[in-house]
């Protein structure tokens, strides 16, 4: 069916949006807007011609809570997110306090974030460290996707056609240890960031989990079984083993320049110090 040069659909059920997308198959899904407006930086947009805007789906900007999990739809405002305090993991809330200033997280949202067209954004480091799940809904049914399947880049395309996420699951774990950082680049299209996460059971690092993103998620899981399981405070034969395990795994990895390696290292080797005797 053809349609009006820039025509705006602002659907309130998700059966109006299957229903306006099934009718326009090329219409462009708009959230927050802000990387394409971004990508532009144009006083006038050169906008798709037909959009189908998320804005008025009441149920994608619903904030649940259960016994396990917390339930984000995927309208919700960055800024929203960081302001629900400590019932977010605080690695997510870091990270999203670095995206952009406080008046682009008030537009952004966090299924844009995940979703971002061409490269990956900051919030897929966190969400595949704390193994958070997307909801992926199209016309007729509706699954769950882990995030680290999601963003595995030789995974991809993992939406199907006409599909799109509409919530964010993440299980309320509590980890006794988490970072991020966020490197300078200067490369505008993709940041380098860092997710550092431990978790401590009767003086034993339980778990542990570093998650890099350049370009893509970068994890050691062969480095992160030789930490645990080890009684704390760490001595520093381990932490040695562990560090020179991660310089082998980024030697490894043709993708990653020196600097960036050193970076990695020198922050890994940081917060490896901090769980020692």
């Amino acid at each position: 069916m053809d349609a009006p040069h820039n025509h705006i659909f602002f659907p309130d059920t998700l059966s109006d949006l299957f229903s306006d997308w099934n009718h326009f198959p090329e219409a462009v899904l708009f959230a927050g807007g802000t990387d394409f407006i971004w990508r532009q930086g144009k006083n006038i947009l050169n906008l798709p011609p037909v959009i189908i805007c998320l804005d008025k789906l009441k149920e994608l900007h619903r904030i649940t809570r259960t016994e396990h999990y917390l339930e984000i739809g995927s309208m919700v405002k960055l800024n929203k997110i960081i302001w629900l305090g400590k019932i977010v993991p605080d690695v997510l809330c870091r990270c999203l306090e670095t995206v952009g200033g406080v008046q682009l997280r008030n537009i952004a949202t966090i299924g844009g974030n995940i979703c971002c067209s061409g490269r990956m954004l900051d919030a897929s480091a966190p969400l595949v460290a704390l193994d958070a799940q997307y909801e992926l809904r199209n016309a007729y049914n509706s699954r769950w996707v882990a995030a680290a399947r999601f963003h595995a880049i030789e995974k991809y395309p993992v939406m199907d056609y006409h599909e799109f996420i509409t919530r964010i699951r993440l299980p309320l774990h509590q980890w006794d240890y988490s970072m991020f950082k966020k490197f300078n680049s200067n490369n505008i299209y993709n940041s380098k960031t860092l997710v550092f996460l431990a978790k401590t059971q009767k003086n034993t690092l339980s778990d542990i989990r570093i998650i890099y993103k350049d370009r893509s998620i970068l994890r050691n899981k062969n480095g992160e079984s030789l930490l645990a399981g080890k009684t704390l405070p760490l001595n520093r034969k381990s932490a040695t083993d562990f560090i020179e395990n991660w310089n082998e795994f980024l030697n490894n990895n043709n993708e990653i320049d020196e600097f960036s390696k050193n970076e990695i290292i020198d922050y890994i080797r940081i917060n490896v110090h901090n769980l020692l005797e």
